[in-house]
């Protein structure tokens, strides 16, 4: 990898990643016409089924817990009273609830890639927004393909695991932290810009006398790199200041405050399911958004009183505003987590960890929605009817995206190719 393909200004970089490489990507694999994208709501910790979509009133106490279902406004469906905006336009949604086959860990991995974590290929699984930016590199060069709205969570293995075999230049880019800091320009200022660009181009000069590895159109990508660096596109996207007040008030407040049975501040950031509307409106391909987190050992009643009805909210804000805005049929929305909780409810007034049932909330791309898919048995323990895999559901969203799963393979590290999932159907209750 030549020296010149890495530029880095300031804390920029696209987590460390050189844009030049990412555009020559581009260029080789060609851009997408369609400008389809998916939004991913991470569900940390393990959202319980039993108390957000498959409630069980008949069950035992023990089983059924604190919480009433509601109707839908579809008819014979039920979900919980503590998401009566999601139930009031459930036609705009299709739920899974049979969902198989997860790990028992706390991972976003299956949920980001729809593989397993175990027997990957020579430099792993790579996630979904990596994948998309490898297959069709950015919509506008001003706009990264796949973009993680997710914050560290240090006390947590929950943050998104990379790239993998396809590389750093398709790792998603992380807007925060000093990064956002040189976006907004207090690093970086239009003169230290063209200075640095004028170092750089003093280094190509030497470096084109010394082993004449540039070329004119390498200096494009540099180019269109440093366009990337100067737009204002990304920032704009990202500055809900210029949202409708109305709109922003669809969405919620930012609640940062800790849950009651422990010192970790479950991260429920309403703003951010704005931004990622506003983010594929700009042209991002991916945008996966973690909200809260649901691993509640204890007090997962007196939680879930506090967390759910913001999610109900976050989420049917969302939904609505792509079907008002006339995205519901190019942006897929995908709502999971690792696994559910369970059944029992434990001493503590709490649910642990249950892998193997769960449940997905899936909207737009064109879905046929308004529908359940699934069930599980009287006390919600496993599925009896219709189970899901995760690839399954990845292989609808890649349906959704125009990629035809036959056909399209990746090398690895190895260069063997790998196919982007374990099946090449979508769910056909969907399609």
């Amino acid at each position: 990898m030549p020296r010149r393909g890495f530029l880095s200004i300031g804390a920029l970089g696209l987590g460390g990643l050189s844009l030049p490489q990412l555009l020559r990507a581009e260029d080789r694999a060609g851009i997408g016409r369609s400008h389809k994208s998916v939004i991913m709501i991470y569900l940390a910790g393990g959202p319980p089924h039993l108390d957000m979509v498959d409630l069980k009133p008949d069950a035992p106490a023990e089983i059924r817990g604190e919480f009433q279902p509601i109707a839908t406004n579809i008819p014979g469906v039920q979900i919980s009273e503590l998401m009566p905006r999601v139930a009031a336009m459930f036609d705009k949604f299709a739920l899974i609830r049979s969902l198989v086959g997860a790990e028992d860990q706390h991972s976003s991995f299956q949920c980001v890639t729809g593989h397993l974590a175990r027997q990957q290929p020579l430099g792993g699984w790579p996630e979904i927004g990596s994948i998309l930016s490898r297959l069709q590199g950015p919509v506008d060069p001003a706009m990264p393909p796949a973009i993680d709205l997710s914050m560290k969570m240090e006390h947590l293995p929950y943050n998104l695991p990379g790239p993998g075999f396809v590389g750093m230049a398709h790792a998603p880019f992380k807007p925060s932290g000093e990064a956002l800091a040189d976006m907004v320009g207090r690093s970086i200022e239009p003169g230290r810009l063209t200075d640095r660009a004028g170092l750089l181009a003093s280094l190509d000069r030497f470096r084109r006398r010394a082993d004449s590895l540039a070329t004119d159109h390498e200096d494009a990508f540099v180019q269109q790199a440093l366009g990337i660096l100067s737009s204002s596109r990304l920032v704009e996207a990202l500055d809900l200041s210029r949202e409708d007040p109305r709109v922003r008030e669809r969405y919620g407040q930012d609640d940062p405050h800790v849950l009651p049975y422990s010192s970790k501040g479950y991260q429920a950031h309403m703003s951010k399911f704005l931004a990622a509307r506003r983010l594929v409106e700009a042209g991002a391909r991916c945008v996966t958004v973690a909200f809260a987190d649901f691993d509640w050992h204890g007090s997962n009643f007196t939680n879930g009183r506090k967390v759910i009805p913001l999610l109900d909210q976050g989420l049917s804000a969302l939904v609505a505003d792509l079907h008002e805005r006339g995205l519901d049929r190019d942006v897929s929305v995908v709502v999971w987590g690792e696994f559910s909780r369970s059944p029992k409810i434990n001493k503590d007034a709490g649910r642990d960890h249950w892998p193997r049932v769960n449940f997905a909330l899936l909207a737009g791309g064109g879905m046929r929605t308004g529908q359940v898919i699934g069930a599980t048995n009287r006390l919600g323990e496993e599925a009896i009817l219709r189970p899901i895999r995760y690839c399954d559901v990845f292989a609808t969203l890649y349906h959704n995206l125009g990629i035809d799963l036959g056909r399209t393979t990746i090398p690895d590290l190895n260069g063997r190719p790998q196919f982007l999932a374990e099946t090449q159907e979508p769910i056909r209750e969907l399609v």
